[in-house]
């Protein structure tokens, strides 16, 4: 019987934690796991529409970028205490985040129009007109 290597030992439990940290069944425990900020995308006629939840993030620490077929959208979330607290609970976090989402299709990345009120952004993704399906004529 040899001896086990350590380091084996060390990253066999390295990928058990990272297996269980990804895992789907952390993801409902509390609100503050799981990918931030939550998105729901959805295809509304040939444009594409992303609803963004955001709540305390501020409109100027938010930040917006896009591509031919993707967008970044990323910033930070503040929670702020008065000095002098004494903190019992701390569920809601605060920090960067960093979300980037693929499309199955090509998006008009100039007529890309974003609302944000009341903590959830909304954008308006048009589909570019060369990604378009085209008819054509029989002659």
């Amino acid at each position: 019987m040899g001896f086990a290597d350590p380091f084996d030992a060390l990253l066999n439990l390295q990928r058990s934690l990272e297996a269980t940290l990804s895992s789907d069944w952390l993801q409902d425990l509390t609100a503050s796991r799981g990918p931030f900020p939550p998105i729901n995308v959805f295809q509304q006629g040939d444009d594409i529409l992303a609803i963004v939840e955001l709540p305390g993030v501020s409109k100027s620490d938010l930040q917006i970028e896009a591509k031919e077929n993707a967008i970044r959208i990323f910033g930070r979330k503040m929670v702020d205490y008065p000095e002098e607290v004494s903190l019992h609970r701390r569920e809601r976090t605060s920090g960067e985040f960093d979300r980037t989402l693929s499309f199955p299709v090509q998006i008009d990345p100039d007529g890309i129009k974003a609302e944000y009120r009341d903590g959830i952004l909304a954008l308006f993704l048009p589909r570019a007109e060369s990604d378009k399906p085209r008819s054509i004529k029989i002659t």
